[in-house]
């Protein structure tokens, strides 16, 4: 991704004003509407799925999203503090308990396990669907009335990206589940960011990977963070399915010397001799979309790849994954000709504070996931332009294959 414009919505959705706001908030909760219909349309009114560690039920997904603005922006009395507000400071009642229903024993995912999820009274989908409408009016009341700096805008950028990581969270569970996905418009082909050059040379020069300056910033990129970087070569794209495929047609699967121990404990258990959407059928390479198979096309990005197999196929390959710091290095340092934004990308640095952290009043946002699973970088093609930053950190465990993830790799310089 070099795109100009796509850089210019991320900035706006960070530093600017109400009427920006306003738009990309109206934006966003019409994309969460969509994809509610499209979960009915696949699944019935109920939106039903089966229990898995890697999904939730969409009716609560929808249901989370509008009570996760309603608690951090209409409901909080101090949503005007900005960084600086208490997270347990009073909330006004939810509307729901007018009729009944305890919001925030349903949403609320810093007190509801995963499991129980399943099991909840959640309301109907046209309750549902009722309920985000009147929340987005909530929402867009309280912006009228901000303060338009930084400090008075925080919550409602915060609610904005949120709403924004679980509408691509509903595209890769729909992709798990084999559901068909109505795709945004931001999503380029699958080929259409392959790179003029395989491999970059980076200087070695000093990089700061934190957020500095005014507007929004999640509590994990800001402190200072800055390294001193020696020369390194980057591939200039993430490894693509025509690069991938040589690895599991030499049996790349079956070869205990690529894998890690946890790597090759997760590939038996799986199972896996390809990834997890991939399949040969009648002599050729497939890859599902959705519900539907489709040729290999050697020229995309291979994804739905977990942390090991990036890992294996870095062994194989003879090469590494980029640290943290080797990735935001060369999109910084090589803007036009470091493509990125097909898929997250794993990296070898685990997620951890940088010094000088401090937690925002999320609390629950950075802090509790400081456990040594690996850092992502980039942007997938389900991420929203405005979500793309070459600062921002993603994470997930190392074994997540749902998630349109992928990875590049690096070598010595010399």
């Amino acid at each position: 991704m070099t795109d100009s414009a796509i850089s210019a919505q991320a900035w706006i959705a960070r530093c600017g004003g109400r009427a920006e706001l306003a738009q990309a908030l109206r934006e966003s909760r019409e994309r969460t509407l969509q994809g509610l219909q499209a979960w009915a349309q696949a699944l019935g009114p109920d939106c039903r799925v089966p229990y898995a560690p890697e999904l939730n039920p969409p009716l609560w997904e929808a249901g989370h999203v509008g009570w996760f603005a309603d608690w951090w922006v209409a409901r909080y009395s101090q949503r005007h503090w900005g960084v600086e507000a208490d997270p347990d400071a009073p909330r006004a009642a939810a509307r729901q308990s007018a009729r009944g229903v305890d919001a925030d024993a349903l949403y609320d995912s810093s007190r509801v396990a995963h499991a129980q999820r399943w099991q909840l009274p959640l309301p109907d989908c046209k309750a549902v669907q009722e309920d985000l409408l009147a929340s987005l009016e909530d929402t867009l009341q309280a912006l009228d009335a901000a303060v338009a700096d930084d400090r008075g805008l925080y919550v409602f950028r915060l609610a904005l990206f949120h709403e924004d990581m679980h509408a691509e969270a509903a595209a890769y569970m729909a992709q798990t589940l084999g559901v068909d996905w109505p795709l945004p418009t931001h999503m380029p082909p699958d080929g259409a960011a392959a790179p003029a050059q395989t491999e970059l040379f980076v200087p070695g020069q000093s990089v700061q990977l934190a957020w500095q300056g005014s507007g929004f910033a999640f509590d994990n990129e800001l402190a200072d963070a800055v390294q001193r970087m020696p020369p390194f070569r980057i591939d200039a794209g993430a490894v693509s399915c025509g690069r991938f495929l040589p690895f599991v047609e030499t049996g790349g699967y079956r070869e205990r010397r690529y894998w890690s121990e946890a790597g090759w404990a997760w590939v038996q258990a799986q199972g896996r001799h390809a990834p997890r959407d991939w399949r040969r059928h009648a002599g050729q390479w497939q890859v599902r979309l959705g519900s539907t198979w489709q040729a290999l096309d050697p020229q995309a990005a291979a994804s739905h790849l977990s942390r090991h197999e990036a890992e294996a196929w870095c062994r194989w390959a003879g090469r590494r994954l980029p640290t943290e710091a080797e990735w935001v290095c060369a999109a910084l340092a090589l803007p036009d000709t470091f493509v990125w934004g097909q898929v997250w990308e794993w990296t070898a640095s685990p997620f951890m504070p940088f010094d000088g952290f401090v937690p925002h009043p999320y609390r629950d946002y950075s802090r509790p996931w400081f456990d040594g699973r690996p850092v992502l970088k980039g942007a997938s093609r389900a991420t929203h332009p405005r979500l793309r930053h070459p600062l921002y950190r993603n994470y997930f465990t190392p074994e997540r294959c749902d998630v349109f993830a992928g990875f590049r790799s690096v070598a010595s310089a010399d």
